[in-house]
Formats: structure tokens, sequence, C-alpha cells
């Protein structure tokens, strides 16, 4: 489907929006607006990631924008976000989708809803501010989810079993702070859009704060994730502990049972009067001796 946004009689320049173009309406669009034609053909391609590149006179960007509604295993670029291209040409903007995008709905809405024309830097401002700030919420979320992680595992006295779900927040986490890492191209480049100053400047602003957020948001994941193994092995090593405790004070009382379990006929112990008292009181004395030395060596759990 394409869509005229804003008219060139209107606004000195057209925007043309593309939803889910097939390889011939891509082809035709490229001939009618004079773009390179492999380019704009590839342009959704999926393995293609955010990048500014100059081709002949032309520009083109392709943003990623942070999905609304991920599964909630999603932890790859692809099932994370979706790809906008943008072509600007000296007097036009072509924006390429495959599904229906909030950020453009919302762009379209605001200029029906002020009947203003906004000119054509500030309409490229206006994607990439969108696009940017997507990726504002779910850094709010990631946050909050390592606070409530942090908090069970540090507070229940049964350690959660919540390995699979912090890898999974760490990996997303980890994949927008690519997707940010791979956009900065784009912001390095902003004086070839002929933004203001302030654009520009809000721009940065907005890249170096989600930059900000995500690094400690990965941080803290990592650091969490450290912290949940390290507390498991803890957890572990405290069992192991114990069941040696139990092996070790048991062992002299078992290696005495033994001795006198076997079935020689001349074992002279055997026919001592109060040989089995004795021998009790020897296994009372060798489990109480085996009880102090552990307290005082403080290897009893309190």
């Amino acid at each position: 489907m394409i869509q005229v946004i804003k008219k060139k009689e209107e606004c000195g320049f057209e925007w043309v929006d593309v939803l889910s173009p097939t390889s011939d309406e891509l082809r035709q669009l490229a001939k009618t607006y004079n773009l390179h034609e492999s380019s704009v053909v590839n342009c959704l391609l999926p393995e293609h990631q955010p990048k500014f590149q100059e081709i002949d006179e032309n520009i083109l960007i392709l943003l990623r924008v942070y999905d609304d509604n991920p599964k909630r295993d999603a932890d790859t670029i692809q099932e994370l976000s979706h790809k906008i291209a943008i072509f600007h040409t000296k007097d036009s903007i072509i924006t390429i989708h495959r599904i229906e995008l909030p950020v453009l709905n919302e762009l379209e809405h605001d200029e029906k809803l002020t009947k203003k024309c906004s000119s054509e830097a500030t309409s490229i401002y206006q994607i990439i501010n969108k696009v940017l700030t997507s990726y504002t919420t779910p850094a709010q979320k990631f946050v909050q989810e390592l606070d409530e992680y942090e908090k069970d595992i540090f507070t229940r006295k049964e350690i959660p079993f919540a390995l699979k779900s912090l890898y999974h927040l760490k990996r997303k986490i980890a994949v927008c702070k690519r997707i940010l890492y791979l956009s900065k191209d784009i912001i390095d480049h902003l004086h070839n859009l002929s933004l203001s100053e302030n654009q520009i400047q809000d721009l940065k602003e907005l890249y170096i704060r989600l930059e900000t957020m995500y690094d400690e948001a990965h941080d803290g994941a990592t650091n969490l994730l450290n912290i949940y193994m390290s507390l498991s092995a803890q957890k572990t090593n405290e069992v192991v502990r114990v069941l040696t405790l139990f092996s070790v004070f048991f062992m002299p009382l078992t290696f005495i049972v033994g001795i006198y379990g076997m079935n020689f006929s001349n074992m002279p112990e055997l026919r001592m009067k109060y040989g089995y008292p004795i021998i009790l009181g020897l296994m009372v004395i060798v489990a109480s001796s085996t009880f102090l030395w552990f307290k005082r060596k403080g290897w009893l759990l309190k």
C-alpha cells in the first residue's frame, strides 16, 4: 500500500509511505523517484542493520523501531524490532516498512491534528526521534524486571529458579544495546540531513541517554546473573557440606560396627561380659569427640 502523507504542492516536498510492498512495486518506486533500484529492492532484507548510506545524490537511512508487543522469549534483532527504510531525495521522503508501525501512525495523526506542514528536515527529525524514543519504555521495564529478580533472589528463603528468565532478559538488553550501537552511524551523519543544531543536539542527547540506560541495564543483568550463579553454587556447597559432615560423623562408628560385625570364631571381645556396653560407650565417646571437634572448628551449621 502506497500512501502520500505530505504533498509537494502543500509542503514543498513529498512524503510517501509504503507498506508491505512487492518487488515490482519497489522497482516502480525506484524508477519514479530516481532511486538506486537494488537499494530499494533490498532495503527490507532481514539481515540489514541500522545504517546511514549516501547513494549518488540520495540518502538511505535504515532504522529499527522496537516492537511494542514482542514474544516473551524473543531475543533476536528481528524478533524485537521492525525495520524502517527512509530514502531522502532532493524534494521527497519515502518510508518503506513491512508492517504498520505506531511511530509513523502517530506522526501522521499529529500532522492531521495540528494541520501544520512541517519542513522536510523536521519530518526526518521526528521519525528518527520517534524510533529512538521507542527504546525508552523497554529500558525502564527491563530495569523494573531486574529489580524484581534482585528482590526475589535476596529476600526469599529459597533461591527461585530464574536462570532461563534472567538469560532472556539479558539477551533482550544486549540486542537493544547492539541496535543502538549500530544506530550511532546515523547519529554521526545528522549534519548531512540539513537538520537544525537544536534538532541535532536533541537527537544526540536522546541517544546518549538511551545508551547510558542500556549500559547500566546490561551491567545490572550481568551482575545479577553472576550473583544468582554464586548463590546457587553456595546453596549446593551447603548441601554438600551437610552431607560431608554426616558422613565424617558416622565414619568411625561404622568402622567400629564393621569390626565387631565380623564372624570370626576367635574374637575375645565377643565373650566379654560387659563387651556390649563398653563398645556402646566407646561409640558415644567417639561421636561426642567428633561433635566437639566440629564445633571448635566452626564447621557446624548455625
